[in-house]
């Protein structure tokens, strides 16, 4: 995609814009229909892709018959696990296979493919396969699958690339990660009290508006082709490489829009298979998952069990916090970039607990295979930590604010995972969720207030950017990075016209195909505001460096004494100014800075969050209104309110999802929430009053001290509408999503308890 700016001779070309509201650089191609999704993608001759699914969570393949489907007239190539036996893929543990052979092991799973003149001949190929399955027991209880003499789901898993934890021998368990700090037995036998409960979290669905599509074209040179709803198309070149076995320059993933992601759009899903059913049929090969397909075989968040532990003084002083989470990662490992869900380490929350030992435990189960949605991992460590904090306060007879005031982390102190972290605002934050909710003024009956707390440091990795300035007077920013609908394209905009000194409207936008740079991360993990200013900073200093070598030579001036300001090459001896593009017409030539950014380590700093939210009960029917949602971050400074707000929004309202009503329902290892009518998301209905507050500071990243956004504010949303209901009416919901039912069948047992 190539979007092209005004030209630096138009009229207000020139201007701040760091810092300003502006509107999407990618927002009308979008709302007129101009930008092609991966869908709208139509080579010649391209066919329809269809993949057959497993309709057992577990069962032997006994033989699959394609004869019939073979001769359906329009049918160019059928693909069974036999043709693709062996192949493994995955994001960094390679354990999915391209199609099912001998087993599957969920509902969903594919077993067959198809490629067809058009789609209803695939789907007619598909329903001619005969398959014959031999069912068999399936482990579908991640905690019975974790005990000892349960059978293994993979066998096999010895021979696995990929896994960070090399397992000793055949387990169920193929992730168990410690975090934490102190000596939590020496915790808890100092503490007066200790308390200790169990919560669960459901399966949540991305509900991304555009499903998982691809296309892949074997060119004439047998380069891959490829156009995905993928966000991480470097990473998805490398796994191309790596189960196919061939370089990595036989796969080329070209620019499409992306409909949505909130950590869904990570994953290979059908590329595979199309890439084969491609090289067999030699024609264009299209699949595009529907929405049964999303919530039969996608990735969601994963369901948990969070057993919590803590120790804590009379006073409320916490000592000790032991928090063991369970995940139910499916049938599969493969679609997590790290594998372990390293968000739950903040399990130990924003707290200077002494004594912490947070356990993150991932258990192959025959159930849909788990993957990474916005935050994962931390909305299940908020949940758990700010729910269990509610208790404890309660347990000891204390405001549950004034817990947290006494506990919570400050300067130079580390907090439960044990960093230390510079530029500590969460008591800031708090104390502004806490005035902007109105946490302590007087209420109706029942109506309660609740509070939550969180923080995400923004993630690290790698991307390029290149900046070019053109005799025509034309900029052009160029990117490798595949933006999924967050406005990273702006934000680097923003930052390359601040130090021009040019508006936006002047920026031309070049998205690169992958070979065009070494490697980038792609987007995700609150990594883009953190590398995509500092890249965008480094691309924009870089060009200037440039320009000026060009102006020096051109106007007979020591570089030294040149400075470029306001879009102008400036002499500092007599303060004349020189049109930037004047002086490349001079010289004939663009000038073009490239920069690169590289950094995986955790930085410095980090992004607190602190929520109150308001709720009305029914006590007669248990339903649960949120009246209103108060949400406060830690915000460093911000490059587009508009962006930022619309990331706190949007955020926020999956949180509530979460915490109220979505629920990805799985029955016998079938899911049965395959239409939106049976899985239900937030609507406008479901909006409260939303109250945002931001505490700007001079602690972030960056050139201009910038933090994360995109995922804090789903974090402590679930935690702090559970400990508003028990605010409210005195029942304590510890099994998302708080539902009517949940919360009457509570109040029904305490009635019962006297």
């Amino acid at each position: 995609m190539l979007t092209r700016g005004k030209d630096m001779t138009t009229p207000s070309a020139y201007g701040k814009v760091f810092g300003q509201p502006l509107a999407r650089v990618d927002g009308p191609e979008k709302v007129t229909g101009k930008a092609k999704y991966s869908a709208d993608i139509n080579l010649p001759g391209t066919l329809w892709g269809k993949s057959l699914r497993s309709p057992y969570p577990h069962a032997r393949i006994i033989s699959i018959d394609t004869t019939a489907a073979k001769a359906l007239p329009g049918v160019h190539a059928v693909l069974t696990g036999d043709d693709v036996r062996g192949i493994l893929y995955g994001r960094r543990l390679r354990d999915v296979p391209v199609l099912a052979w001998d087993h599957v092991r969920f509902a969903g799973e594919r077993v067959a493919a198809v490629a067809a003149d058009d789609e209803d001949i695939a789907q007619a190929a598909i329903d001619l396969i005969e398959v014959e399955y031999e069912e068999l027991p399936a482990q579908l209880d991640p905690l019975e699958a974790m005990k000892d003499g349960a059978a293994f789901i993979h066998p096999d898993m010895m021979n696995y690339v990929g896994y960070p934890q090399t397992p000793e021998k055949p387990t169920n368990v193929f992730i168990h990660s410690t975090w934490g700090k102190g000596d939590i037995d020496a915790g808890f036998a100092e503490a007066d009290v200790i308390v200790e409960n169990t919560f669960t979290t459901p399966r949540q669905h991305q509900a991304y508006l555009e499903s998982h599509t691809c296309v892949v074209w074997i060119d004439e040179d047998g380069v891959a082709q490829i156009w995905a709803s993928n966000k991480a198309p470097y990473s998805l070149r490398q796994q191309m490489s790596d189960f196919s076995e061939l370089p990595q320059e036989n796969f080329q993933v070209n620019f499409a829009t992306i409909g949505g992601d909130f950590g869904g759009k990570g994953s290979p899903m059908e590329v595979p298979v199309c890439y084969y059913l491609a090289l067999k049929s030699e024609r264009p090969v299209k699949m595009v998952m529907d929405y049964m397909d999303e919530f039969m075989a996608a990735n969601p968040r994963h369901a948990s069990t969070l057993q919590v532990r803590t120790g804590v003084k009379r006073d409320g002083t916490m000592v000790a916090h032991h928090v063991r989470g369970i995940f139910d990662s499916g049938a599969y490992g493969a679609y997590k970039p790290g594998v372990n869900l390293m968000g739950f380490s903040h399990a130990g929350g924003p707290y200077r607990t002494p004594n912490v030992k947070v356990e993150g435990i991932q258990v192959y189960t025959n159930n849909v295979p788990c993957g990474h949605m916005r935050g994962p991992g931390e909305p299940q460590a908020a949940f758990v930590m700010e729910s269990q904090l509610d208790m404890v306060a309660r347990e000891l007879g204390l405001d549950p604010l004034d817990v947290r005031r006494k506990n919570v982390v400050g300067v130079g102190e580390k907090d439960g995972l044990g960093h230390t972290f510079e530029g500590i605002n969460i008591r800031e934050t708090m104390e502004a969720a806490v005035e902007t909710g109105e946490y302590g003024k007087p209420k109706a009956p029942n109506i309660g207030r609740g509070i939550a707390l969180g923080d995400r440091p923004p993630g690290g990795g790698q991307s390029t950017a290149a900046v070019t300035l053109n005799p025509d007077g034309s900029v052009l920013l160029s990117t490798p990075v595949f933006e999924q609908g967050t406005g990273t394209y702006t934000l680097e905009m923003q930052v390359v016209g601040e130090e021009l000194g040019i508006s936006i409207d002047h920026i031309g936008l070049e998205i690169w195909r992958t070979g065009t740079v070494d490697f980038d991360s792609g987007v995700g993990g609150s990594r883009v505001t953190r590398i995509g200013t500092q890249v965008a900073y480094a691309a924009a200093q870089e060009v200037k460096s440039e320009l000026l070598k060009v102006a020096a030579l051109q106007l007979g001036v020591a570089e030294d004494r040149l400075s470029f300001t306001d879009g102008a090459v400036r002499n500092r001896d007599t303060g004349e100014n020189h049109a930037w593009f004047e002086l490349l017409q001079k010289a004939g030539r663009s000038v073009t800075g490239q920069a690169e950014f590289q950094d995986s380590s955790l930085p410095p700093v980090t992004a607190y969050v602190a929520q109150v939210a308001e709720v009305s009960v029914d006590p007669e029917t248990g339903q649960v209104k949120l009246l209103s949602l108060s949400t406060a971050h830690d915000v460093g400074k911000i490059v587009n309110p508009i962006g930022h707000q619309g990331q706190i929004n949007g955020g926020a309202m999956q949180g509530i999802g979460y915490a109220l009503m979505e629920e990805l329902v799985v029955e016998d290892g079938r899911v049965t929430t395959l239409t939106f009518g049976d899985y239900k998301i937030p609507t406008m209905a479901d909006l409260p009053e939303m109250r945002t507050v931001l505490v700007e500071s001079e602690s972030g990243v960056g050139p201009y001290n910038v933090k994360s956004i995109g995922e804090n504010a789903t974090i402590p949303v679930a935690a702090a509408i559970a400990n508003a209901v028990e605010d409210a009416v005195g029942v304590r919901i510890k099994d998302l999503p708080i539902t009517a039912e949940k919360v009457y069948r509570a109040l029904q047992a305490k009635k019962q308890q006297g």
